[in-house]
């Protein structure tokens, strides 16, 4: 699978779930965490310390998702940075750009960022509060597409997600990950989702982003389960045949120093 690719800078805690392939993560591996469901050496020599074995199952299931996420939650707790991003690791993340979306906000302030996947408010079946309710509705950020927490949000959500307490509110909910942090943030600390269009999911089709818009986002994303050619439509040195999910092309369009992308003469 592709990687995430960044450039560095200070200040910014991006949690992820990528693989690395042979293109380079250079020194945004220093703000880049890679939460892994098993060792892998040539991953460790590539990446350091900032490779987190969750020791959880690499299953797909809400289970395993839900383990990956608490490791995830609890690592950003403990690392003091200001800002929680996750990105899937079929995500290209334009740092730039989320670098002055976060601007825009206060990381000691409440602030849950994000896009859904549904056009409505999804429900839950139980809730961990002792007031009678049998269901809540809230909105959630598809984790597909990524999604922020601010540090001052992140540790009010502690009592039902550090030490494993993730684990076992998304099983009273019966819900995925991306679900449940939906379901802590706005059920239970009833803080509202800003809703954003620039995080981008495999959940949408890509073709329809505005190709003078692509480089202004935050995240993109590429292909599906129905359709592999599902990408952005943004012209570069690189074909479709060589760079498949076009996040070659939008980094060496970003970064054209790189060292592995073509010759300015070749653009």
């Amino acid at each position: 699978m592709e990687a995430s690719l960044c450039k560095p800078h200070g200040g910014v805690y991006v949690e992820t779930n990528l693989v690395l392939t042979n293109l380079s993560l250079s020194l945004c591996l220093l703000k880049t965490f890679i939460f892994t469901d098993g060792e892998d050496q040539e991953l460790r020599r590539r990446a350091g310390a900032n490779v987190v074995n969750t020791n959880c199952s690499a299953a797909h299931t809400r289970q395993a998702l839900c383990c990956k996420m608490s490791v995830e939650y609890d690592k950003f707790i403990e690392s003091q940075r200001k800002w929680f991003c996750h990105m899937d690791d079929d995500n290209y993340v334009i740092v730039p750009s989320l670098l002055k979306l976060l601007s825009s906000f206060q990381h000691t302030q409440d602030v849950y960022l994000g896009r859904p996947s549904l056009d409505h408010p999804i429900e839950a079946a139980e809730r961990v509060k002792s007031d009678g309710s049998v269901s809540v509705k809230f909105w959630f950020a598809t984790g597909g597409a990524g999604f922020c927490i601010s540090r001052g949000l992140a540790l009010k959500m502690s009592p039902w997600a550090s030490l494993g307490n993730f684990i076992s509110t998304a099983e009273k909910i019966r819900l995925p990950d991306d679900c449940t942090i939906g379901y802590i943030i706005e059920a239970l600390l009833e803080v509202t989702l800003t809703h954003t269009h620039l995080f981008h999911s495999h959940l949408e089709n890509l073709q329809r982003l505005p190709t003078d818009t692509v480089l202004e986002q935050v995240t993109l994303s590429y292909g599906g389960f129905e359709n592999r050619r599902n990408v952005v439509s943004i012209g570069g040195a690189f074909s479709l045949v060589e760079d498949p999910s076009r996040f070659k092309t939008v980094h060496c369009l970003l970064y054209p120093e790189t060292d592995w992308c073509p010759s300015k003469g070749h653009h």
